[in-house]
């Protein structure tokens, strides 16, 4: 028997983000699943240093890299419609719960129950690290505002100012230190960064 589900999630590179703004360069969500995970686990790691826990940053950067998977099925739905009332809320879930269930499906038995904790994302074990990969997946939203307000988009200027909102919202010690140490590079040019 073939499986298609590793061939399914290659497609991750043709789904584009940010699709009703004007982008100077195309994201697409396995780019961005790579750095919400680079950044989860960095979360994380973090999170343990300071606080003394035990939280699995492994696990969460594994949950980041499949968290945006349904998208290969659904697309990527911009957030102001993905978050227009509360029927569209619902719906979008159902919907993202069947593709879930369609990929996790294109695999043998055996292996079904363990992607299904990752992709479907309903383990109890794993709500500590949900807010962690959640605040990853907007701090890397934030970070392609700055690129592209960098290249001179104001197309982004809005975006990056309710992004930051949400960020410190969240409250989350580890984003602000991430806001305040890692975030400001990402405004520098490489000779910047390199002096």
């Amino acid at each position: 028997m073939n499986s298609h589900f590793f061939a399914m999630l290659s497609r991750m590179k043709y789904i584009g983000r940010w699709g009703l703004m004007n982008n100077t360069k195309t994201e697409n969500i396995s780019e961005h699943s790579l750095q919400c995970a680079m950044f989860a686990h960095f979360l994380v790691l973090l999170h343990n240093k300071r606080e003394g826990d035990n939280l699995n940053a492994e696990r969460a950067a594994l949950i980041a890299v499949y968290h945006d998977a349904t998208e290969i099925i659904t697309g990527d739905m911009p957030t102001p419609v993905k978050y227009y009332n509360p029927e569209i809320i619902s719906s979008y879930k159902k919907v993202e719960k069947l593709a879930g269930e369609k990929l996790v499906s294109m695999l043998p038995e055996e292996l079904r129950e363990d992607y299904a904790d990752i992709i479907l994302a309903e383990n109890p074990e794993d709500e500590p690290l949900k807010k962690y990969v959640k605040a990853a997946d907007k701090l890397s939203a934030l970070v392609k505002c700055i690129e592209e307000i960098r290249m001179g988009n104001d197309e982004f200027k809005q975006a990056k100012e309710s992004t930051e909102k949400s960020l410190v919202d969240m409250n989350i010690p580890e984003v602000d230190e991430f806001m305040q140490v890692y975030l400001p590079s990402f405004s520098l040019t490489l000779d910047e960064q390199n002096s």
